[in-house]
């Protein structure tokens, strides 16, 4: 239930601001940590500001929708969903410069299969990725802990899709509503746009579900306001009716409101990434590399935690960039 989940306890907030407040805090904490010998002329041209990582982070929520959607075999739908929820939270305690999204971006997919009870191998996933398969599984593997850890080992997520049947079955009893089966269409297409916003952070599943209802309802020239007045709410829940109202508001106009993404700008922010990102966390750099192999030869020395041919340090698997399919142009 998400009422008392570490959800709704550690990852629902109040408002955009709180948001705002700690990308603007992981961004400041990479550059206070990276920026040594650099002044602060030169610190703000060479780093991203919070707003440019934002940015860039929508660009990857795309990828990560197309990546999804495309999957193969095809995934249930709650699996994108919480992928999703991963990707926002880690992003949350962590700058992009210090972990490249295109890398968290696969490795929150693929715990999202492994939550989710969407049972698929490692050599199955990466089989839907561009490039060097055994290179990308490395780096999934090798980052599946750490975002563990950034998520704080809250795996568990309520995605508005279980609200979503609960309120089609009531409103196929409880209302004069014709064939609701007709609203889900536009209730899926409106619940993947959520989640290209901050709503899923901000608010709780039953409310996106709500609102994605009542946006399919009227896509489709109907009315449900006596049902969910009367019926749905009641008298029991009269007190909350305005607070209720004033939430599917606001995440009906988060879901209308997604401005294209500027690509010109994009392609400039990508090359600007490429160069202030932490190189100790880049599987392309040297020191990364080094990095690796020292780790390898230092389990190789473990007696009781021998390195196999099938487990050591391979330094071919553990430097590819995991190459996603774009998104549609």
């Amino acid at each position: 239930m998400y009422p008392g989940s570490t959800q709704q306890k550690f990852w629902t907030f109040k408002d955009e601001n709180d948001l705002v407040q700690l990308r603007q805090e992981a961004n400041e904490h990479f550059i206070e940590k990276h920026k040594a010998g650099m002044s602060p002329e030169q610190s703000a041209k060479f780093f991203l500001t919070p707003a440019e990582e934002r940015l860039l982070l929508r660009q990857y929520e795309l990828h990560l929708r197309d990546f999804c959607r495309r999957f193969h075999p095809a995934q249930p739908r709650t699996v994108y969903a919480t992928a999703c929820h991963y990707f926002k939270r880690f992003y949350l305690k962590c700058s992009l410069m210090d972990f490249h999204p295109k890398e968290i971006l696969a490795t929150c997919a693929y715990l999202a299969c492994k939550v989710e009870e969407f049972n698929i191998s490692i050599s199955q996933f990466v089989a839907n990725i561009r490039g060097d398969r055994d290179k990308a599984s490395g780096i999934i593997l090798a980052n599946e802990l750490l975002l563990m850890q950034k998520l704080n080992y809250h795996l568990t997520i309520h995605n508005p899709h279980r609200a979503v049947e609960g309120l089609l079955i009531d409103i196929k009893t409880r209302s004069q509503l014709k064939d609701p089966e007709r609203l889900r269409p536009h209730i899926d297409e409106f619940i993947d746009r959520l989640f290209l916003t901050d709503a899923c952070l901000l608010y709780a599943p039953s409310q996106l579900a709500l609102a994605a209802v009542l946006h399919a309802v009227s896509k489709l020239q109907e009315n449900l306001d006596t049902y969910v007045t009367d019926v749905l709410i009641g008298q029991s829940g009269a007190d909350k009716l305005s607070n209720i109202i004033e939430a599917v508001r606001k995440i009906r106009t988060m879901g209308k409101s997604l401005e294209p993404l500027p690509r010109d700008t994009l392609r400039l922010l990508e090359k600007k990434l490429e160069k202030c990102r932490n190189q100790e966390n880049n599987p392309d750099s040297a020191i990364y590399k080094q990095r690796m192999l020292e780790e390898a030869i230092d389990e190789d020395d473990e007696p009781n935690y021998p390195v196999t041919s099938e487990s050591g340090a391979d330094e071919n698997l553990l430097t590819g960039i995991v190459k996603l399919r774009s998104p549609d142009t």
